[in-house]
């Protein structure tokens, strides 16, 4: 089962391999192909890529561009980048791969350097981008590209300064700002970030609504403690993502429930419950598959019975929490991959209710790769008397790279711990 964050996640690392700009292509690399018909196409595609545009809409001049030369190697590998599921896309990524053979070297070791990346690679892939950029060093792909895997290492101070340059190269796309965004974030600029952010947005495609911007901005806001200012940007978003139909099969349930957890975690459970309740009135209705909308139901228990046990109603809240262990059991196979879902409330309940150790035993089977999840058991770790094992997890917290709102939602509380 595949959901909506998979999806989206997926595609937003696949694209990392075609930011560019049409100045930077021109500039600097030679691709194969001879036809001015196929590389205007892929011009405007990666153009496109770097302002936010919905995969559908790139892919559309991707195959144009294949279809006027077979032979280009690129534009294969674009369209396959842009296909879902990936795996359906998998044999444009081989042509593509097949035709660099005989492609121009920059273009052929690019090529290469991406297939080495997605293939979990990434320290070769940045062996060869870090020698195109010494070799290259007026083309804005390669330092995108570059900028992007050393970002998501962890290395933002190897990072910053190749989105610098891009943005110099070529200041008129939003993306590379916002990546500079993520990274003042990060060293807790957020004046900076803010304004990197602002940045990215003024530069977005018309009927456009990019989530990293926006998200971003409205991260911003969380780490100063400005719940105000935090909700006004999500309900914002919310409003221009309805306005422009956002991603097809995906309605804004998922700001909506950005949203209730705000309020949910600031001492408005009541207005956090109206609000998945809302952001789920867009599922039924929606085009989005059935396994999906199931999913987002169970999300609307889970938000419900966290907030209900906030409120002490704590018999109504574990009445949602049996609901969605039920969902998982009626779902056989298919439901086990939500078990942790499962754990992350009955740890969440069993905190609110004051039995730390239950809490523990659940939260150490929730998603380990969730920063809330970790700083629920930290939480219940500290209150149990377990002083080393919840510093341990503060600290990880801290010095966590992740620009999500589990980070957002946890690192002034974690940060203020590991200083107690």
């Amino acid at each position: 089962m595949i959901s909506w964050k998979k999806s989206f996640y997926t595609f937003a690392v696949a694209i990392i391999v075609l930011l560019t700009t049409a100045t930077s292509y021109a500039k600097s690399f030679t691709f194969s192909t001879n036809s001015k018909e196929a590389k205007g196409y892929i011009v405007q595609a990666l153009r496109q890529v770097d302002s936010f545009q919905l995969p559908a809409k790139v892919q559309e001049l991707a195959k144009k561009s294949v279809e006027a030369d077979p032979n280009f190697a690129f534009a294969h590998y674009l369209v396959g980048a842009t296909t879902f599921p990936p795996a359906e896309g998998r044999k444009h990524i081989d042509r593509a791969l097949e035709l660099a053979k005989e492609a121009s070297d920059a273009e052929r070791r690019y090529l290469e350097a991406i297939s080495l990346n997605l293939s979990q690679k990434p320290n070769d892939a940045v062996k060869i981008l870090v020698e195109l950029e010494s070799e290259y060093p007026q083309e804005r792909l390669v330092k995108m590209m570059l900028g992007q895997i050393y970002f998501n290492q962890g290395k933002i101070d190897e990072a910053k300064p190749l989105f610098e340059k891009a943005v110099k190269l070529d200041p008129t796309t939003p993306r590379a700002y916002s990546f500079l965004g993520n990274i003042y974030l990060l060293k807790e600029n957020y004046i900076k970030a803010r304004l990197m952010y602002q940045a990215s947005l003024k530069r977005r495609l018309k009927e456009t609504a990019p989530f990293a911007p926006n998200y971003g901005l409205a991260y911003t806001y969380i780490y100063q403690g400005n719940l105000a200012s935090a909700l006004k940007t999500l309900e914002n978003y919310k409003n221009e993502y309805i306005r422009t139909g956002g991603f097809p099969d995906l309605p804004a349930v998922f700001i909506w429930n950005s949203i209730a957890r705000l309020m949910l975690e600031n001492g408005r459970p009541e207005d956090a419950i109206k609000a998945y309740e809302k952001g789920y009135e867009t599922v039924p209705g929606s085009t989005m598959e059935e396994q999906e909308k199931t999913i987002w139901l169970g999300r609307l228990h889970h938000g419900k019975g966290r907030a209900l046990s906030k409120m002490g109603k704590s018999a109504e809240a574990w009445k949602e929490a049996e609901q969605i262990q039920k969902m998982i059991e009626e779902n056989g196979e298919r439901g086990k991959q939500f078990t942790p879902s499962y754990h992350y409330i009955a740890g969440y309940l069993k905190l609110q209710d004051g039995d730390y150790k239950a809490a523990i035993e659940h939260l150490q089977q929730a998603n380990q790769n969730d920063l809330f999840h970790k700083f629920l058991l930290a939480t219940a770790y500290e209150k149990s008397g377990e002083i080393e094992k919840a510093q341990k997890i503060y600290r990880e917290i801290v010095d966590s790279k992740q620009v999500n709102l589990e980070r957002a939602l946890t690192y002034q509380e974690a940060k203020k711990k590991l200083k107690s």
